[in-house]
């Protein structure tokens, strides 16, 4: 039971690091600027799925990454004539993202990366007692 928990909250540990590495990615990339004939920097966005090791009718056994999926390359036109990048009009492409909804994101996969922590250690702490009784 307790190398279950481990066991599960290591799956979550590594799905919250992936959403924390992409959310990272995405800030750190806001601000790129592309060419209005190139594709502006795309989004990622990683997607989870249940873990089923066929045991429990595979509930409670955790979750791992499925893969990453890429926003859109459109990105958004900006008027920035002054750019050594800009298009005859004066435009250059910009990521479409959002820089509050990453921080939502980042919050988020921190908390939930806190809490697997929490269980690793708690799980750690009832498998030392439980070796204690043991002796």
């Amino acid at each position: 039971m307790m190398f279950g928990a481990i066991n599960t909250a290591g799956n979550g540990l590594h799905v919250y690091r992936t959403w924390i590495d992409a959310v990272s990615d995405n800030i750190s990339n806001i601000n790129d600027i592309s060419p209005t004939n190139q594709a502006a920097f795309q989004q990622r966005f990683v997607m989870a799925q249940a873990v089923n090791d066929g045991s429990n009718g595979g509930i409670g056994n955790g979750s791992a990454v499925a893969g990453v999926q890429f926003g859109s390359a459109e990105g958004r036109l900006v008027s920035d004539p002054t750019n050594p990048l800009a298009d005859a009009n004066g435009m250059v492409r910009y990521p479409d993202i959002d820089l509050g909804e990453q921080m939502t994101q980042l919050m988020m996969a921190q908390r939930a990366y806190q809490a697997n922590i929490a269980v690793v250690e708690r799980a750690k702490d009832a498998y030392a007692q439980a070796l204690e009784l043991g002796k």
